[in-house]
């Protein structure tokens, strides 16, 4: 299974398109938020589900800010992350992911990507394709889960 990953995209469709093709062939594609409005547009144009979550600046769509997947046998938890503090800590995410047995928790909110294994549960923001912060420019994320074995990455747009 490979999963694309994409958060912030703040009403740019265009680049957002971008890094679509970029992604090659994937399974399923999942937004983490900022705007959810994006993800809805974004569905209708590729041939695999598409699983979003509200941001904070979604304040016009009462949907749901956590989506819990399984697939492949693995928890998967989308989020934003403005209700769990994430710009200034992933440990709320973290206890929470523990708590509940989740393997991957998939966020947005920072706009810096990030892609890290702790205490055995990836934490993984793809950063923002429309409107990055920190050392890298716009960015967008892969997860691929083979064997069970999960390979995330975080690919800059060209």
């Amino acid at each position: 299974m490979r999963a694309g990953v994409l958060s912030d995209t703040h009403g740019d469709l265009e680049i957002a398109k971008v890094a679509l093709t970029q992604m090659g062939k994937i399974d399923l594609l999942l937004h983490a938020g900022d705007h959810y409005r994006d993800a809805l547009a974004l569905a209708k144009t590729v041939p695999v589900p598409v699983h979003a979550v509200v941001g904070n600046c979604d304040w016009d769509f009462m949907k749901p800010v956590d989506v819990l997947l399984e697939i492949d046998n693995q928890k998967i938890w989308l989020t934003h992350g403005h209700k769990y503090g994430v710009k200034s800590a992933n440990n709320k995410l973290l206890t929470e992911a523990i708590k509940n047995k989740i393997d991957i928790v998939v966020y947005g909110h920072t706009h810096i990507p990030i892609a890290e294994f702790r205490q055995g549960v990836l934490l993984f923001n793809p950063g923002s394709v429309a409107r990055p912060r920190g050392k890298r420019g716009a960015t967008y994320g892969v997860i691929e889960i083979r064997q069970q074995e999960i390979m995330p990455d975080i690919f800059d747009i060209i």
